[in-house]
């Protein structure tokens, strides 16, 4: 599973609804949230293309218990929980139609304490590695995302499939995280 500096975001703050992923050059995406006055939590997933310049991949509108709710991608709408729906096959797996129309799959290694991503063809092709908590300036890191950009199709490197394994990613994790 090589990966190349610009292939391995780092992944700050435990909290993953309100977080940024980096490489070695900048930041690339950031998940910000706000608490509306009601008590609803909106979390927004912005894409860096460039300094002071960034574009909105998605808006998660969580329930108001604090779990799965909406999710706005472009201009579709869909439950959270349609992104992370559990794989009753494997332990902790979670699986979502890809924007290709494919299933894809989050689950944990059988080898380490890596969550993988795997292919239709159950292929590798990205993966979450908790880490030791390191500082830096962005913030704390907690772990890394490995993009293995000549896995597959060879197309996680790019939008929309590069947003939607971060994005999925980060449900899995919040599942993960909250027992959901």
């Amino acid at each position: 599973m090589a990966t190349t500096n610009s292939d391995i975001l780092s992944w700050t703050n435990q909290d993953v609804r309100e977080s940024v992923l980096f490489n070695a050059s900048n930041i690339v995406f950031r998940f910000q949230t706000v608490v509306a006055q009601n008590g609803t939590s909106i979390t927004t997933m912005w894409r860096t293309l460039r300094p002071n310049k960034e574009d909105r991949i998605a808006k998660f509108e969580w329930a108001p218990n604090g779990g799965l709710g909406r999710v706005l991608i472009g201009k579709h709408s869909l439950r959270m929980a349609d992104l992370a729906r559990p794989d009753p096959s494997i332990y902790g797996a979670r699986y979502f139609t890809g924007p290709d129309g494919l299933q894809y799959r989050w689950r944990p290694s059988t080898a380490s304490a890596d969550i993988v991503l795997q292919d239709p063809n159950n292929e590798i092709i990205a993966f979450f590695r908790p880490t030791r908590l390191t500082r830096y300036q962005v913030g704390d890191v907690y772990g890394e995302l490995h993009f293995i950009r000549n896995a597959g199709l060879g197309t996680v490197m790019h939008p929309p499939m590069m947003d939607m394994v971060t994005l999925t990613a980060m449900i899995y994790r919040f599942c993960a995280a909250w027992n959901l």
